[in-house]
């Protein structure tokens, strides 16, 4: 088999002093605009690593009230979901009845520095004072990279590029849905226009076709991807390699690494799949060494017990607990092939970057855009369905997916036009 060459990414400053690199005209520093969400953010990073920012960039997040009945208001715009929030804490107070809105497993109020989500060190994201920060430091370090993701960020990342429209260089990834002339780019995957194509088009009822969005084709100012961005790539894998070396190379060959995710709206499933895919391993296993099996947050209770009491005292299968350090890229290191549940994008996105083979479970019940996704994957060779006929050790490969690269060419193209570059 001929070797898998995987993306470098870019190197970094050599020799010249960064004053005297391109004066006004060099974007240095980067800011992300994150929701809170890891695999929106997530995206967000992974360009700002394939355009060589990484270690010159700054998180902010827009925050909106979580838990209880605030997950029904997840359509209202963040500033009047704040706003309502507020309201109601003003009335009510710290009242059990706010307390029982607010649902019991969260802490009930939103925090400036977006501890509520995680991180205390990430900033909630102020769209005056990013655009100030932007005007005021223009002429010693250049323009400002702002890079966005998810519904929720929409509206203050473009409240940046209006402020300050000479100054910042704004990417939104996924489709902000309307008045893209906002953005200098919109990053977002090809199925988002399902809905244009001929297939979607029978899909929807004549009536909701002037409802659903995108309603125009892409313009010269939106990238398309395959799948989703992210930030693995050849140096990520050879630092996870060397981290769980000790843990993950004695295993027996091959090693076969299972992640399963949760339904969502446009791949719903339940203990069906669990139980497909428990009867698919027994029958590959006699050409597996081993079999790591991680869950995801949003995996149901149904599916993860089928599996523990199904899978979980087999000698070849090794199933984390979620506890300790996530074994996530080391298994994307030293997996030899992947099985993975039809809903997550990312994951997949992850997996494809490898060149490893990857094998699909439940993409029968993938409907509207997700269909079109997995037909994009299947169509360049990247995937095959997890059948439970496959000969483990029997490898393939394709040319790694990697839609981050691809799109930090095509941004330093546009800066290129506009007389701006990249430091190197």
């Amino acid at each position: 088999m001929r070797p898998i060459r995987l993306p470098e990414p870019p190197s970094g400053s050599i020799g010249m002093p960064e004053i005297f690199e391109g004066g006004v005209n060099v974007i240095r520093r980067a800011v992300v605009i994150g929701n809170g969400f890891a695999g929106s953010e997530n995206q967000s990073i992974g360009l700002v690593r394939a355009l060589g920012l990484s270690e010159k960039q700054t998180i902010y997040r827009v925050t909106r009230p979580r838990g209880g009945i605030n997950e029904w208001l997840r359509w209202l715009p963040v500033s009047f979901h704040k706003m309502l929030d507020s309201v109601i804490r003003q009335i009510f107070g710290n009242s059990r009845f706010v307390m029982t809105l607010q649902g019991k497993k969260l802490v009930p109020f939103s925090t400036q520095n977006g501890g509520n989500v995680g991180l205390a060190a990430v900033l909630e994201a102020d769209a005056k004072r990013i655009a100030a920060m932007a005007r005021e430091t223009f002429e010693k370090e250049g323009p400002l990279l702002v890079v966005a993701s998810g519904r929720d960020t929409v509206s203050l990342a473009s409240s940046i590029k209006r402020l300050a429209p000479e100054k910042v260089f704004l990417i939104q990834i996924q489709h902000p849905r309307s008045c893209l002339d906002r953005f200098d780019l919109v990053v977002t995957p090809r199925h988002d226009y399902y809905a244009l194509t001929p297939s979607g088009q029978q899909e929807i009822p004549r009536f909701l076709q002037r409802w659903i969005t995108p309603r125009e084709p892409p313009g010269r100012n939106v990238v398309l991807t395959v799948g989703a961005l992210h930030q693995v790539d050849s140096v990520s894998l050879r630092i996870a390699a060397t981290a769980w070396h000790d843990e993950l190379a004695p295993l027996p060959k091959p090693l076969l690494v299972v992640n399963i995710g949760g339904p969502t709206r446009h791949c719903r499933y339940g203990p069906d799949v669990a139980e497909q895919l428990v009867s698919s391993l027994y029958n590959v296993l006699a050409s597996c060494g081993s079999v790591r099996v991680s869950f995801s947050r949003r995996t149901p209770q149904k599916v993860s017990d089928i599996i523990l009491r199904e899978l979980g005292d087999h000698p070849k299968i090794y199933i984390w607990d979620g506890e300790g350090p996530n074994p996530h890229m080391g298994h994307l290191a030293w997996a030899d092939a992947f099985v993975i549940t039809a809903d997550s994008i990312s994951m997949l996105s992850e997996a494809c970057s490898t060149g490893k083979p990857v094998y699909v479970v439940g993409s029968e019940h993938s409907k509207w855009k997700f269909s079109a996704f997995h037909k994009a994957l299947r169509e360049r060779g990247l995937v095959r369905p997890f059948t439970g006929l496959e000969d483990i050790s029997n490898s393939w490969s394709y040319p790694p997916l990697n839609d981050a690269a691809e799109v930090a060419g095509r941004v330093r193209e546009v800066l290129a036009e506009r007389g701006w570059t990249l430091q190197r």
